[in-house]
């Protein structure tokens, strides 16, 4: 039996070494001799007989060969291999049948029956029951990476292991009493792990909004588009003021033309004699009312609603900008809606804009109107002036002829 199971030994060590891919890091010769050391651990000191020890120890030794065929099935082709060995070291059929039995219970999802079965399958998984797990557990994650050929993250390494553990029981009393503890142990240091990735990924998370938002902050807005808005905004209300001083003079100067007109020419129009002056009179009277007039629609201001709803912020249809469009809202929405407006590089941008072209709108109107106001008030005071002149002409002229008429009838 020493004979039998020295040749196996080297065989499998023979075959591991020759045959088996470099990327199996985990299932490789140290694995299965740690396989074989833990299996007999487990039967020292009971009831089996030296045959049933010859089985379990021919088992473990065989159990991952097949990991140099083919990783998917490797049971049945460790029972190929070891049926193929034992069939030419003419071992009995009750040996292969007993080994090949002894290695399918090592299959994920197969349940072990007898007692040899159960101790092989706790051999086989006292990995979890170590105190160097962790070590383990890294070797048998780089496999799966070389051998799958992808970056496995460590939060789905760890999720798998505690749903295999937490699962996972061992069939033998005595497994149970060595490992147990160890293993609750090395269930706890995943589960705290885990807890400090989740602690880590949250602070990177934060870190990461953190530093887009600085990111976002120093590039909203950049210098030079920043530097462009402010003199565009500063030039157009320095027009806005221009055109607010000029009709304010013209407001002003036809405010004093009516005062004047009231307080002397009008009051001497009862007199018959002065009648020619009247129609001249009405003539610079209306200019004068008519440049009022266009001069106080230069400087009349123009109010929105002044309210927007969260829809408008939403889609981005508000100009929180310009006081005419939240001067009626309430503190707290008005808030949140610039607070949604400076998290949103686009919006502001756009907001910007649009408060750039409304002054413009503004301004076109106003300018317009001051350039009617002053041609109005131009051509008032040329007609004005033409019409007295030609009032006082005719008056000359009919004054020359009432004075002929008087000479001719005192002759």
């Amino acid at each position: 039996m020493n004979s039998l199971i020295q040749e196996t030994e080297q065989f499998v060590i023979d075959l591991l070494s020759e045959k088996l891919d470099k990327n199996f890091v985990y299932h490789n010769i140290a694995h299965t001799q740690r396989v074989v050391e833990k299996s007999l651990e487990l039967i020292e000191g009971e009831n089996f007989s030296e045959e049933q020890i010859q089985f379990l120890t021919l088992a473990g030794w065989f159990h991952d060969v097949g990991y140099t065929v083919n990783p998917e099935n490797h049971e049945e082709e460790s029972i190929k291999i070891a049926t193929d060995f034992l069939q030419g070291k003419e071992a009995s059929e009750e040996v292969i049948d007993e080994v090949s039995n002894l290695i399918a219970s090592t299959k994920m999802g197969a349940k072990p029956v007898t007692e040899l079965e159960k101790v092989l399958r706790d051999a086989d998984c006292s990995h979890v029951g170590s105190k160097n797990y962790s070590d383990f557990n890294e070797l048998l994650r780089k496999e799966r990476e070389l051998v799958c050929g992808k970056k496995i993250k460590t939060v789905e390494w760890d999720d798998s292991n505690l749903e295999f553990l937490t699962k996972h029981r061992f069939y033998t009393s005595k497994a149970s009493k060595l490992w147990e503890k160890q293993k609750s142990k090395n269930i706890a240091q995943l589960l705290k792990r885990k807890q400090k990735q989740t602690q880590e990924e949250a602070k990177l998370k934060q870190k990461k909004e953190e530093l887009a938002y600085k990111k976002n902050k120093i590039e909203l807005p950049e210098r030079g588009i920043e530097t462009m808005f402010r003199v565009a905004l500063r030039n157009h209300i320095t027009l806005s003021d221009i055109a607010d001083t000029k009709a304010n003079i013209l407001l002003s100067v036809n405010a004093i033309i009516i005062s004047m007109t009231l307080s002397t020419l009008i009051p001497k129009l009862d007199n018959p004699s002065n009648h020619y002056l009247i129609t001249p009179t009405i003539v610079f009277v209306f200019f004068t009312v008519i440049s009022i007039v266009l001069s106080v629609l230069a400087t009349r201001p123009n109010v929105t609603e002044g309210k927007f709803t969260k829809e408008d912020v939403a889609n981005k249809k508000v100009n929180l900008l310009f006081f005419g469009n939240f001067h009626q809202m309430k503190l707290p929405d008005f808030d949140w809606a610039m607070s949604e407006m400076m998290k949103d590089r686009d919006y502001l941008y756009g907001s910007l804009t649009k408060d750039l072209y409304f002054l413009g709108l503004v301004l076109n109107r106003k300018y317009k109107l001051l350039r009617i106001t002053y041609t109005v008030f131009m051509i008032g005071i040329l007609v004005s002036v033409i019409s007295f002149a030609i009032a006082f002409y005719i008056q000359e002229q009919q004054a020359s002829k009432v004075g002929e008429v008087v000479s001719m009838l005192l002759q």
